[in-house]
């Protein structure tokens, strides 16, 4: 039987699944997820090995997750938006997830736009399904139907993966025959100490409130693995001193809650205990510091640290 595989781009406005998809599809938790919009900051691969018996045939979907289309009005947005522009070139499909619970806006519209420039084949996914009526769900995809002649048009409920193999079917349909990019115990391309990063960047996002999240940003400055114990020290930037005051809380406490709970989850990750050390930083405007803002790409990191041979990142100075 043939093998199918290709690049998978998934598009969409914030908050509307992406990163529950990328997680639900590939069966570990990858991206990060919140409430809060824009909680996606840099493209994020996930890879699903697809053996013949779990669909009508085999293959290799690699997925690129992908920050909620915007305009930006910093730095970091820009870069974002960089960010979802690499992903869509070389991807032979995208799926434009749309949350069914928002109602239509300009948005829909801009993302679209995006997509239909591209050239690429676009699956419309319509996520969220589990909160509204059946009889809802068709007045949705009519209106839909009329902005874009989709490839596909898929219902689905990512959080309850209602309608995921059918989706996977359709897209191994959609690739071309092609090779094996990744071997198959391997499902990200992302390194662990950026996934432990974004880990604590998770636990600041669903511990604080207002501005304060979106104005942190986490990076592992040490990260020494051993086979018993992992030591990892990391500084959370912000913009002003009370929100420094924020993060740390009263005695501490603040801090600890997020070091605690970040510290669990990522020794689950990579199954050994873990030594975890938290700095806050207060660093104004980091956000509209090109320099600082492109020092956040792990990419740009992991060359940093290969010319460190003992494993310590310094980040940009704004």
């Amino acid at each position: 039987m043939a093998f199918h595989s290709g690049f998978v781009s998934i598009l969409g406005r914030p908050n509307a699944g992406k990163s529950t998809l990328l997680n639900a599809l590939v069966g570990e938790k990858l991206a990060i997820i919140s409430p809060k919009p824009q909680t996606t900051r840099n493209r994020i691969l996930g890879i699903i090995h697809v053996p013949s018996g779990r669909a009508k045939r085999g293959g290799q979907v690699v997925l690129i997750d992908t920050p909620g289309v915007h305009k930006p009005d910093s730095s970091l947005g820009r870069k974002m938006m960089v960010e979802v522009s690499e992903a869509l070139e070389g991807s032979n499909v995208i799926l434009l997830i749309a949350d069914v619970m928002q109602k239509s806006a300009p948005a829909d519209q801009f993302v679209l736009d995006m997509a239909k420039r591209s050239g690429t084949p676009i699956f419309l996914i319509l996520n969220k399904i589990d909160r509204i009526e059946k009889g809802k769900l068709l007045p949705i995809i009519e209106q839909w139907r009329k902005l874009h002649e989709f490839k596909e048009i898929i219902p689905i409920s990512a959080l309850k993966k209602n309608g995921l193999d059918v989706l996977l079917e359709r897209l191994l349909e959609a690739l071309p025959q092609g090779p094996k990019y990744f071997p198959e115990d391997q499902l990200t391309d992302q390194p662990t100490r950026f996934m432990a990063a974004e880990i604590i960047r998770e636990q600041l996002l669903l511990g604080t409130k207002e501005e304060v999240p979106y104005s942190t940003t986490v990076i592992v400055d040490q990260f020494e693995e051993g086979l018993r114990l992992t030591r990892i020290a990391a500084t959370i930037y912000c913009e002003r001193e009370g929100q420094k005051r924020i993060l740390i809380g009263k005695g501490g406490q603040m801090l600890k809650k997020v070091g605690t709970t970040a510290r669990i989850q990522i020794e689950k990750m990579i199954g050994t205990k873990v030594f975890l050390e938290l700095f806050v930083k207060v660093t104004p405007g980091w956000r509209n510091s090109r320099q600082f803002v492109e020092g956040l790409d792990w990419r740009r990191q992991l060359e940093e640290l290969a010319g460190d041979r003992h494993g310590n990142f310094k980040p940009a100075r704004s």
